[in-house]
Order: C-alpha cells, then sequence, then structure tokens
C-alpha cells in the first residue's frame, strides 16, 4: 500500500513540476493578423494538458485597437494599417525594433489571477530594466511601466476560459514616430520612449533573452526544452 501511495504522490509531483513548465517560442518578424488569429485558436483549442506557452516576436508595423478602444484616440490616419483586436486597452503600435510577448497562459492551473498577472508582468520589466541601470515606475491608473513620464512598456491581456492570451511589448530598439499618430494607449499626459535612449549600443536579441528570464522568475516558471 505504501509503495502504491508512494508512487501515486511522485506522479502528482511530476504533473505539477511539467504545468511549471513553459515553451517558449521565437517567431522572428510577423504580420498581427495571423498571430492574433494563432492565439484566439490556441487558446480555444486547448486542454487542461496543454503546455504554457510564450511567444516573442517584432510586428510589421502596425496599430492595435483594444476590444474598447475609443477611435479618437488615433489621431489621423495613416499608411500603417489599423487592426481591432479583443484585448483589453485602447490602440498602440507595434513595429520591428520592439519585443512584443505573448502570453499563452493557463492562469487557474497556475494559481494566478488577472491583476496578479499584470504585476508580475510589470515587475519583471522594471527588474529588466533595473539591470540595465535604469529607474522605471508604475502608475495606479494606467497597466505599463514608465521611465519619468514616458511609457517604455505596454500591456493587454484577455482571458478566456480561465487563460491567458495577448501579453506586453516592450520598446527597444525602434523608430517611434508612429507612436505621434496616437494617444498611446488612450493617454494624453506621456510620450514614448526606447531602451535605445537609456542604453548605448543596446542588442534586442540579448534584450530578449533578459526579458524571458525575468518574466519566468516572476511567474515561478521554467522553461520547457523541448528535444529534437
Amino acid at each position: 500500500m505504501n509503495n502504491v501511495s508512494n508512487t501515486h504522490t511522485s506522479a502528482n509531483a511530476d504533473s505539477s513540476n511539467n504545468f511549471r513548465q513553459v515553451k517558449l517560442v521565437d517567431l522572428g518578424e510577423t504580420y498581427y493578423q495571423p498571430i492574433y488569429a494563432r492565439m484566439q485558436e490556441f487558446t480555444h483549442s486547448r486542454t487542461a494538458l496543454t503546455m504554457d506557452e510564450i511567444w516573442l516576436t517584432e510586428h510589421v508595423p502596425v496599430f492595435t485597437q483594444g476590444q474598447a478602444g475609443k477611435a479618437e484616440h488615433l489621431l489621423f490616419p495613416s499608411s500603417i494599417p489599423v487592426v481591432q483586436s479583443n484585448r483589453g486597452g485602447q490602440v498602440t503600435y507595434h513595429g520591428p525594433g520592439q519585443i512584443t510577448a505573448y502570453l499563452l497562459l493557463d492562469l487557474r492551473r497556475l494559481g494566478l489571477g488577472v491583476r496578479d498577472l499584470v504585476s508580475r508582468i510589470e515587475v519583471a520589466v522594471g527588474s529588466l530594466l533595473e539591470e540595465y541601470q535604469i529607474v522605471s515606475r508604475l502608475r495606479d491608473d494606467a497597466p505599463g511601466v514608465y521611465i519619468d513620464n514616458a511609457k517604455i512598456a505596454s500591456l493587454g491581456l484577455r482571458v478566456s476560459k480561465g487563460c491567458s492570451y495577448h501579453g506586453l511589448s516592450l520598446n527597444v530598439d525602434m523608430d517611434l514616430t508612429p507612436f505621434s499618430q496616437i494617444n498611446p494607449c488612450g493617454l494624453t499626459d506621456i510620450s514614448v520612449t526606447h531602451l535605445a535612449d537609456h542604453c548605448v549600443g543596446v542588442d534586442i536579441a540579448q534584450v530578449r533573452k533578459d526579458l524571458c528570464r525575468h518574466l519566468l522568475q516572476q511567474l515561478s516558471l521554467s522553461e520547457r526544452v523541448m528535444s529534437s
């Protein structure tokens, strides 16, 4: 009887450990709409046994509007497309030189609430910036991470059946001009910055690795190394 009990306990422990692992997927440069569709399909088709994933990408230039986004925050039209999404928040811009991380997580399985997830993402970004000798701050009235009065990281999430998708974007070394065409995240009292304004010779590949490390640390997850 004891052997059976110990085996069962060990199996439960192994299963629990597996659920603290996440698959990291580097998508490279992508168009927004196909990734948006893939996120929805992944989330809607996943089961209780589906491994969590974090997708990393740099999007081809695009404005994305949140589910309850107001058209007035898109100040004037341009050649950059505007895509309606179902994430939270207002309009934002994605483009090359910005890391977008999509967090496809089973929050119920991880024991996380939405507010807790947002807080952990913000702490992860803040810890990353601290590693680069940059002091950042948060705002009670607007999720994201700020350097003085300039936003460097934006958050927008959706939760379906206890599972999250969408995620965060971190401005690393990019053309910030398109942000002048919008009120970023619906805010009229901020500017936008990127890591390159505060760190000479920033390497986006290294920042991507560092961001993943801090996200995994804050979410108490480890990377699942897939066998070849």
